[in-house]
């Protein structure tokens, strides 16, 4: 290297992984990029989507500086008159429709990005408006719900102890392609290898033969959105054959009985039909996952995106705790990151229904509407209707429902705003986009996937690359347009006030103090006392490859008796979804033409806008119809290269593969694809379209506790369709 390069630890911000990176840089530019292998976290594990992190940095189609959209096209104006422009329009629409007339969508990527974590508070209050959507509502809402009615936080979501364990149960997740979802454990199949070595068991459950079920010790195929029933059955049979276990838990229990009583009628052989697994497999894996010397029961987005998911998360959490394997080594834990953001507070002070939405009456969570709402809301005339959007690193046109919905409500917005530095399916009918600095042009501190992370980890990475002139940061943009809302509506506030000695060059409120203040507030901190010993933002910079803050540890802990909030096993809202779930025991699929479809996800990418990365299309078409050769033949699908995809709201042609990876009647077709729009400027996206598997998502079926996206389940129809 020549004395101008320099090798840079950085975190990875394109998946929960959160792996550790060693990039070279020679004259502001990313040469290499490689695992770094004294990363205490990740230990050197890499994935192919870590190049993309250069490929995005580099991509001709990444705007760097705002642009309006006019007649003749795209032009671009100043940040001043961009600004000017977006705050004008928003406030004169809610001054002339309500404060409830403009709406925000919050995207994924912006929970990799701590300054956008912490500036995001300041922007709502400045717009003050209830209509608040994000792809929450379109993944893990009913996590969160199920650890706010047994933990009283949404954020206090227990992770499974994977690396002393010693039999893992796994429903819906993939983790040897995701790296963990709310489970943060970058380099599963080294992690799964060291389960194995100490003796250890992986059970997938699953309705397809996932990269991780093929490793498992045992694959059960079960039949999409049935997993509840499963779950109640394990239940029914710790119960009936008291394979209960006390710990230190016990003792916090309420509503154990109402618990007992609520399983009784899920029997193995009563729900067994319907899941699709024999009754006496059922029983054994009870019995397997009581005996063993420790256990967790871990579930994602297969138990997430269906019509029970709050009950299902709640499940898995109940069958951790019944059976002693809660808050104990080896069993599902709570993390200690050095930010929690649980201890926090904000989040203490969320309601499991807030209000309902205006048109359909769906419930509400956390404060944010369901986003498989917003298509109606934005068409449906009358009091209350959105004219008004602005869009924060989101895609709610290929992410949410019914995509052709969601198309024509943008297309007829007053006005609508992008932070966003792609021109795609969502931000091609916005009239202004600003567009942030991409991940290599700023500080990274992982401050929401350390609260997920199997292993307690602290790591602040400086950026890699000098950014342009004239560019800004995502914090930088919230706080100038909450700044401007707040000014035109000539409102006086505290978060006024910070912001504008901010925008003076005021470094009290700057990201990186807010940061030091949270670290040292934290449970590793020193609490602001010089005699004390603990974490500072120095701290993380002098140790660039990060901090290693130990193992889980048990956090019910008699030492501190306000962490000991009471677990409620008997709330009325899971007894109303047990009673619901029940009411499904006599639906068993009649193995007619209707077929249930399901996602899949690929190595090489996670979120539509790397599509845009030559890595993420490289290959064969990825984008295709998975369908068990048994079912190919019962619908004559033998010879067809492409299939038509018939469901109630939509149909799409996509190609055919035959595979006995998914078990009969079950069809997948990956997520995030769906490109090549009119007015898109993605080019190599646009060159590999695919289909949108949430165009045939129906947005009107929706989870009935939290209103979750249900995208897993959906009933569709197939027919072969000609070469063409």
């Amino acid at each position: 290297m020549s004395p101008a390069s320099r090798t840079i630890h950085k975190t990875c911000n394109l998946c929960e992984a959160t792996c550790g990176l060693l990039i070279d840089v020679e004259e502001n530019s990313v040469t290499k990029i490689r695992a770094d292998k004294d990363d205490p976290f990740s230990r050197g594990h890499i994935c192919p989507k870590a190049i993309a992190l250069k490929q995005i940095q580099e991509d001709p189609d990444r705007l760097k500086y705002p642009v309006r959209r006019t007649a003749k096209g795209w032009e671009r104006i100043s940040w001043e008159a961009a600004f000017r422009e977006v705050a004008e329009n928003l406030v004169r629409i809610q001054r002339e429709h309500g404060a409830d007339a403009v709406a925000t969508y919050l995207g994924n990527p912006a929970a990799h990005n701590f300054g956008m974590v912490f500036y995001l508070t300041p922007l709502y209050r400045a717009l003050a408006s209830r209509n608040r959507y994000s792809a929450s509502s379109l993944d893990q809402n009913p996590a969160h719900a199920a650890s706010l009615l047994l933990f009283g936080a949404t954020m206090r979501i227990p992770v499974p102890d994977i690396n002393r364990t010693d039999f893992l149960l796994m429903l819906g997740a993939n983790p040897v392609v995701s790296n963990g979802s709310l489970m943060t454990a970058p380099g599963f199949r080294k992690r799964l290898a060291e389960i194995h070595e100490r003796g250890g068991r992986l059970v997938v459950v699953d309705p397809r033969r996932t990269e991780t079920a093929k490793l498992a010790d045992s694959h059960l195929f079960i039949r999409p959105g049935r997993d509840g029933l499963l779950l109640a059955a394990l239940l029914r049979v710790v119960f009936s054959e008291k394979l209960t276990r006390k710990n230190h838990v016990w003792k916090l229990i309420d509503g154990l009985d109402a618990l007992e009583r609520g399983v009784e009628r899920f029997e193995p052989e009563a729900v067994a039909a319907s899941v699709g697994i024999p009754a006496d497999q059922i029983r054994q894996l009870a019995r397997d996952f009581a005996a063993a010397p420790s256990a967790a029961c871990y579930g994602r987005v297969g138990v997430c995106l269906n019509p029970f998911g709050t009950l299902n998360v709640w499940l898995i959490c109940a069958l951790n705790i019944v059976t002693g394997n809660f808050d104990r080594v080896g069993g599902a834990m709570f993390p200690a990151p050095a930010i929690d953001l649980a201890d926090l507070g904000e989040q203490l002070g969320a309601k499991t229904e807030n209000w309902k939405t205006r048109v359909r009456g769906a419930p509400s969570f956390n404060d944010e509407q369901p986003s498989a709402c917003l298509a109606e809301e934005m068409t449906t005339p009358g009091e209350g209707q959105i004219r008004g959007l602005l869009t924060l690193a989101g895609n709610p046109a290929l992410s949410a429902p019914n995509g052709t919905e969601i198309d024509r409500g943008l297309a007829g917005l007053d006005f609508f705003c992008a932070v966003d530095f792609y021109i795609n399916e969502t931000t091609r009918h916005a009239n202004v986009i600003l567009p942030p600095t991409w991940s290599l042009e700023h500080d990274n501190y992982e401050v929401v996937f350390h609260q997920f992370a199997v292993h307690n980890t602290a790591k602040y990475s400086r950026e890699v690359l000098t950014p342009a002139r004239g560019t800004r940061h995502d914090w930088q943009i919230l706080i100038e347009l909450a700044l401007r809302i707040f000014e035109h509506k000539e409102q006086r506030s505290m978060a006024r006030i910070g912001l504008r000695a901010l925008r003076a060059g005021s470094a009290f409120f700057a990201p990186r103090r807010l940061l030091d203040w949270a670290l040292r507030n934290g449970r590793h901190g020193d609490g602001f006392r010089p005699w004390r010993r603990g974490l500072r933002l120095g701290d993380l910079e002098s140790q660039r490859k990060g901090v290693d803050l130990g193992p889980l540890e048990p956090f019910l802990s008699n030492a501190d008796p306000a962490r000991n909030r009471r677990i409620d096993l008997g709330s009325p809202v899971i007894a109303q979804e047990l009673r619901r779930l029940a009411e499904t025991l006599t639906n068993v699929p009649t193995g007619q033409n209707e077929l249930m479809m399901i996602g899949r996800r690929d190595p090489r990418t996670n979120n539509s806008w790397l599509h845009n990365a030559p890595l993420a299309v490289k290959g064969p078409n990825r984008c295709t119809l998975i369908v068990h050769p048994d079912d190919a033949k019962r619908l004559g699908l033998d010879d067809a290269k492409h299939v038509s995809i018939r469901s109630r709201i939509a149909t799409r042609t996509a190609q055919l593969t035959i595979s006995d990876e998914v078990m009969p009647g079950v069809v997948s077709l990956p997520h995030g694809w769906g490109h090549g729009a009119e007015g898109m400027r993605m080019s190599i996206a646009s060159a590999h379209p695919g289909i949108n598997f949430n165009d045939l998502a129906d947005d009107s079926v929706i989870e009935a506790v939290v209103g979750n996206a249900v995208l897993n389940g959906i009933p569709v129809v197939l027919e072969a369709v000609g070469p063409e």
